[in-house]
């Protein structure tokens, strides 16, 4: 048990906000004691489950760091009258800016040509260098144009990509207009794209949604980048797509994180980071500084700035 704690975070966060929590105490979630008091448990979207939510009784809200919360239960925090937040918004840029990087570094193979350098193996002269498809011109498919997607729509246009978009309702046409998207069915966009970027959260609906089967819609040598959840894509399927060399792909998630599938390690075909989608000083510490705020406004009982219940 955990005396005089009115705040208990899982880890410290980024950012000058985070030394505002009331009553604060950082302990691992795997190490969470039985503790009466507690009125806002901070996670970074980890297993808040109701073994988590019996140590905490008197629990009013659970505020995530971060905009997916596919890890906390929210049904048995619904059920427990416990409030859950996040932090949209503020990590938009910095993950856009994250998946047209993945996408110029996979299509213009970038890394593969560093590596190549680096390595000593540059023997011949600028025209020998290794060639990759105009990206100018080409179709870029986004499935989830909510704020991340949008975001990168705006990005794209100025490449003169031609923008297909899916999602579960399609937008206005003078909101179409606005960004210079066209409404696809998501097997008829994957047909004619010759890149794909996800930003749909997970869920039951969205867990592999790219499956075997659609992921073989894709065209020979299309791009696939995932910057939304690894659990999006049937990891396995995608795996051997990439080792057979016919996509490429820019893969910032991954099923069971930090643990990446090694057959992916040595491919020059895709580029791997370690799920740093939001990882920029402004969006790491607007996070904190959304999550502080969140519990402030509970602690003092009043209702989160950013509740997703």
């Amino acid at each position: 048990m955990i005396g005089a704690v009115r705040t208990i975070a899982t880890r410290r966060l980024p950012g000058p906000a985070f030394d505002e929590l009331p009553d604060l105490a950082i302990v691992p979630l795997t190490e969470l004691p039985a503790s009466p008091g507690v009125a806002a448990l901070v996670v970074a979207n980890e297993d808040v489950d109701e073994r988590v939510l019996d140590l905490l009784p008197d629990l009013r809200l659970v505020a995530n760091f971060g905009v997916g919360y596919d890890r906390i239960d929210v049904a048995a925090c619904r059920a427990r009258g416990v409030g859950v937040s996040n932090t949209p918004g503020v990590l938009d840029a910095a993950t856009a800016d994250l998946a047209l990087a993945l996408l110029l570094a996979a299509a213009r193979r970038v890394v593969e040509g560093d590596r190549l350098v680096r390595a000593g193996g540059w023997a011949g002269g600028w025209s020998e260098g290794a060639l990759s498809p105009e990206l100018t011109g080409s179709t870029l498919g986004i499935v989830g144009l909510g704020r991340i997607g949008t975001a990168v729509a705006r990005r794209a246009r100025g490449f003169d990509l031609r923008l297909l978009y899916a999602g579960r309702t399609r937008l206005p046409q003078e909101r179409e207009a606005e960004l210079g998207v066209e409404w696809r069915e998501l097997d008829d966009l994957l047909r004619e794209s010759d890149a794909v970027t996800l930003h749909v959260p997970r869920t039951a609906a969205t867990t592999r949604l790219l499956d075997a089967r659609r992921l073989a819609l894709l065209r020979d040598g299309a791009v696939l980048v995932n910057t939304a959840r690894g659990e999006i894509v049937d990891e396995e399927a995608l795996v051997r797509e990439l080792v057979s060399g016919r996509l490429r792909a820019g893969l910032d998630v991954f099923w069971e994180e930090p643990h990446v599938p090694e057959q992916l390690l040595p491919l020059p075909n895709v580029v791997l980071t370690p799920h740093v989608g939001s990882a920029t000083v402004a969006a790491r510490h607007g996070m904190t500084r959304l999550v502080v705020d969140n519990v402030l406004a509970v602690v003092a009982g009043g209702e989160p700035r950013t509740p997703v219940l």
